[in-house]
This record gives C-alpha cells, sequence and structure tokens, in this order.
C-alpha cells in the first residue's frame, strides 16, 4: 500500500519533460515563443493605436477645459460674422484645412462661448417669469444639453450622413477623395444655431410681454420670429456644406425654408402663437386650459 502512495510522486517528473516539450512545441507554433527554459518567453501584447479622427475629439475634449488655449477672440469675431455677413465665416475652412488638415475646428472657444451665452438667457428667463432655481435649472439643462448639443448632434448625423452619401463629387485624377467630418456638420450646426439664439432668446425677449398676449398681433409677431430664425438656420447651413469643394447640389438644403414658408402661412391663418405653444412646453406658462397666460408675472425689467 505504501508502494501505490508513492506511485504517482514517482511517477510524476518523468511526463513534464514530455509536456514542456509539447508546450513548446504548440507556443512555436503559435508564434508566441522561440523557446522555454532557457529562452525568453514573450507574449503577444495588443496595442490600440486610435484613430486619426479619436486622436481629433480626445485633443477637443481636453481643451474644453483648458480656456488659457483658447482663441475667444475669434469666436467672438466669427458669431459677429455670422450676424452680419455669414459667408465670410466660411472663408477661413480652406485656410483651416491647410494648416490644420482638417475642416472642422479644433479650439471649443465656440461652444464654451454658446453655452455661456445661453446660460445668460436661462437666468434673464427665469426672472422675467418668475421661475424656482430647481425650474431655472431644468430650463438651464434643457437649452443646452437637448436643444444646442443633443438636437445638434441628430442634425449634423443627419446632414452628415446625406452629404457622404449622396452629394460627393467624385474625385478627379489630380484630387485625392475627401468626405465630410462629422465634427464639420456639428460645426455648421453651432454656427447655424447662434443666430437662432440671438432671435428667439433674446429679440423675442425684447417683446415679450407683446408676444404672451392673446392677440393676433401677438401670433404674427412669434410666428415671424420663428420663420425667420428657421431660415436663417438653414441659409448657414447651406453656406457651411457649399463651402465645401468636393460636395455638389448643396442647393437641397435650402428646400426646407418652402416648407418653413408654409408653417408660417399655416400659423398666420390659424392664429397659432408658436412662441406660446414653445412655452407652455418648456413649463414657462400655464396651459389654456390651466387658466390665462400669467403676463402680469412677467417681470417689470422688460419692456
Amino acid at each position: 500500500p505504501s508502494l501505490l502512495l508513492l506511485l504517482p510522486s514517482l511517477l510524476l517528473p518523468f511526463p513534464l519533460p514530455l509536456l514542456l516539450v509539447v508546450m513548446r512545441s504548440g507556443l512555436m507554433r503559435l508564434g508566441l515563443s522561440g523557446g522555454i527554459g532557457g529562452d525568453r518567453l514573450s507574449l503577444p501584447r495588443t496595442v490600440h493605436t486610435p484613430t486619426r479622427s479619436q486622436r481629433k475629439k480626445n485633443k477637443f475634449l481636453k481643451r474644453m477645459f483648458q480656456f488659457k488655449q483658447m482663441d475667444f477672440d475669434m469666436a467672438l469675431n466669427q458669431m459677429l460674422y455670422l450676424l452680419v455677413s455669414p459667408a465670410k465665416v466660411y472663408r477661413t475652412v480652406y485656410y483651416h484645412k491647410n494648416t490644420k488638415n482638417q475642416w472642422a475646428r479644433d479650439d471649443p472657444a465656440f461652444l464654451v462661448l454658446l453655452a455661456v451665452f445661453l446660460t445668460v438667457s436661462s437666468v434673464v428667463y427665469m426672472i422675467a417669469f418668475g421661475l424656482s432655481f430647481a425650474s431655472f435649472l431644468n430650463l438651464w439643462l434643457w437649452v443646452i444639453l437637448v436643444d444646442c448639443i443633443g438636437v445638434g448632434i441628430v442634425i449634423a448625423f443627419i446632414l452628415w450622413f446625406i452629404s457622404n452619401t449622396f452629394l460627393r463629387a467624385k474625385p478627379s485624377a489630380h484630387h485625392v477623395e475627401q468626405s465630410v467630418e462629422f465634427g464639420y456638420a456639428f460645426d455648421v450646426h453651432c454656427n447655424a444655431f447662434f443666430p437662432l439664439f440671438v432671435i428667439l432668446h433674446l429679440v423675442q425677449l425684447l417683446f415679450l410681454k407683446g408676444i404672451v398676449q392673446p392677440w393676433f398681433l401677438s401670433a404674427i409677431l412669434s410666428d415671424t420670429l420663428w420663420f425667420f430664425a428657421i431660415s436663417y438656420y438653414l441659409y448657414i447651413t447651406f453656406l457651411g456644406y457649399s463651402a465645401l469643394p468636393f460636395l455638389k447640389n448643396t442647393n437641397i438644403f435650402l428646400y426646407p425654408i418652402v416648407a418653413a414658408l408654409g408653417v408660417f402661412l399655416v400659423s398666420i391663418i390659424s392664429q397659432w402663437n408658436i412662441s406660446l405653444t414653445v412655452f407652455e412646453l418648456y413649463g414657462l406658462v400655464a396651459p389654456p386650459s390651466q387658466g390665462s397666460v400669467p403676463v402680469s408675472t412677467i417681470s417689470p425689467i422688460l419692456p
């Protein structure tokens, strides 16, 4: 019995060299190592090299918190030109392409300033409508994360897909095939969103007491502001994509203006005040079924 107990320990050393030989042969076939024992065993390592688009995105996100490296003067100049001469903004994309090798911005200063302006306008609307801090926080997060960024990502993705799928011209023998960068598509949205913000957040604020009245003239004023803002958004979007030399038939981005005109005429005929509807969705005023519009609660700081 004692020999039987010792038998496994006596036989164990004999298959070990055979096992090592088998392991060595298998590893050599897989290309993992040149040998076992005196040779060094080198295991494969998977190196994840970020793509060019990933490097651009990481660089852009890192600069979001590096305010000293942002060119706010350039961003403010672009915002001014978007209001008075938007075509000039897109004349610089060729220089940016030649120097940075990309069409999209690599400086988040424009987006940061846009978020700051949306914050200021949200504070003004909080004062104007007497909102609580919780209501203000909800409004502020909604206009930045949903209206500006969320909706912008959706629109940018749709136009990015349409442009790259249907609007790219065939490259010639002397030109390299190019495509619309998603970052550039989002830049175009941000450019078009700024005048829309000025019209619907600032200009509308000046006429707020008149817009919230249940008058026909109030509906005309409100709907005109919305039509002008949407049309301006579409026009700047058209300028952004028509500035890319490898796209064709970019006039299709102007076609939705016809639909916007149709909605504008229907809203005027039906006396639909679009601003009141939006204010109800944002919780700034009570729906008609819950009472009249609380015009008296609007802050006296407004004209």
